[in-house]
């Protein structure tokens, strides 16, 4: 179990807050507000419970203090966010920021510069944790994306002071505990992306926890060809083919069914557009190359989420950012949708290209959650322990009920 702020009487306190408002920006604008606008939920009910609110942040990766990645840039959004107006001070501990905290009254907020902008931030320095702990009463972890990072304002702060999650935070953890700490059964995992290599953890931990892991994208490819069927010029890691037998030895021992493409459809170049045929996976010209699942595939996939109550999404199942070979991503998850509208299906996504992928698909809305964490989301799949949450969970004899061991 974690906190949350519902522990807290946060009147006249002052509540310093790790929000993720590392966005997107364009000379000096920020382009995409989306982190700042979920995080404002937050930092809008401490302030209407009287809290003094003040938010720490990182912004880009800063050697040092350069002025490219000052946080300045984020006052306006952030002011716009929560609704009224934020006060600012030039560093993030230290002299000028106690005076910009010694002025905020009830209810005020104030952003502080860039965490990263002290090197001491990423070492989870403890003279550093102390010196931004000396700012606040109470700590706030409001970074779910940036928990599986010990550094000092995620992890360090949250033993420093009396510490709970935020509302955003509380809604990533809640989601995955119901997606992968006891979820309801039958469980079907889709895992999709270039590349085995980079998910091996995630399939190991995958194949003992889901009834069902649909493997799409390129990986696919690594495990038909691992099963001696030819892939012609497709991308496929060779080398992981006995990767590939383990983990499909470790599924069967599992009682988990692993969903591989039946058909696909195949271009000789990768580019919008292209000429393009659907084939058996058995039969895959060698001047071609798999750029999707074919429609026999898709069938099957949605066939099978057909029975299931829990579904984890993590990658798309084709080349999905060139038309038509994002077929199979988007007929699959406005299948997946759908269910979850009917109340059927309890949908949890994440992970960059999904985040895309799904709203290329136009459901990005309709899943039951969809985290923009993704390598926090990512260590949460393979069952790694993330420090930033550990730090929050109430310590007692009987574990947190998240499913994972600690």
């Amino acid at each position: 179990m974690f906190r949350t702020i519902d522990a807290f009487d946060v009147k006249g306190k002052r509540v310093l807050v790790r929000a993720d408002l590392n966005v997107p920006s364009k000379d000096g604008k920020v382009t995409d507000s989306t982190r700042i606008d979920r995080s404002a939920a937050t930092l809008k009910e401490l302030a209407e419970r009287g809290a003094k609110v003040i938010v720490l942040t990182h912004f880009g990766r800063p050697k040092g203090r350069e002025d490219k990645y000052s946080q300045k840039l984020l006052l306006e959004p952030l002011a716009k966010a929560v609704g009224q107006a934020v006060a600012w001070a030039d560093d993030c501990i230290g002299p000028d920021a106690e005076a910009a905290i010694a002025k905020l009254n009830n209810g005020d907020i104030a952003l502080l510069e860039n965490v990263r902008f002290h090197p001491e931030e990423e070492k989870n320095d403890p003279a550093f944790a102390q010196a931004l702990a000396k700012l606040g009463d109470l700590y706030v972890n409001d970074a779910f994306s940036t928990a599986h990072r010990a550094h000092a304002s995620t992890e360090g702060l949250a033993h420093l002071l009396p510490a709970a999650a935020g509302r955003l935070m509380q809604v990533e953890l809640e989601a995955l505990a119901k997606a992968l700490g006891t979820p309801e059964k039958p469980v079907a995992a889709v895992v999709g992306g270039a590349k085995v290599s980079t998910k091996l953890d995630l399939l190991g931990n995958l194949v003992s926890r889901v009834d069902y892991l649909i493997i799409g994208g390129g990986m696919a490819n690594t495990f038909l060809f691992a099963q001696g069927k030819a892939v012609g010029k497709s991308l496929c890691e060779k080398d992981m083919a006995d990767t590939a037998r383990e983990i499909l030895e470790k599924a069967k021992a599992a009682k988990c069914h692993i969903v591989l493409p039946v058909d696909a459809v195949v271009a000789a170049e990768f580019a919008e557009n292209a000429a393009n045929k659907v084939v058996s996976v058995d039969a895959v010209p060698d001047d071609m190359m798999i750029l999707d699942a074919g429609p026999a595939s898709i069938e099957a996939i949605i066939d099978r989420l057909g029975g299931c109550k829990t579904l984890v999404w993590n990658g798309p199942l084709g080349a999905f950012e060139i038309n038509p070979f994002d077929k199979a991503t988007n007929a699959v998850a406005q299948a997946a949708a759908e269910r979850t509208k009917q109340g059927k299906l309890l949908t949890v996504a994440g992970g960059g290209d999904t985040v895309a992928a799904l709203a290329k698909a136009g459901v990005d809305e309709a899943f039951s959650y969809v985290s923009t964490a993704g390598g926090a989301f990512l260590e949460w799949l393979e069952g790694k322990t993330l420090p930033g949450v550990a730090a929050l969970e109430i310590k007692s004899g009987g574990g947190c009920g998240c499913g994972h061991s600690h």
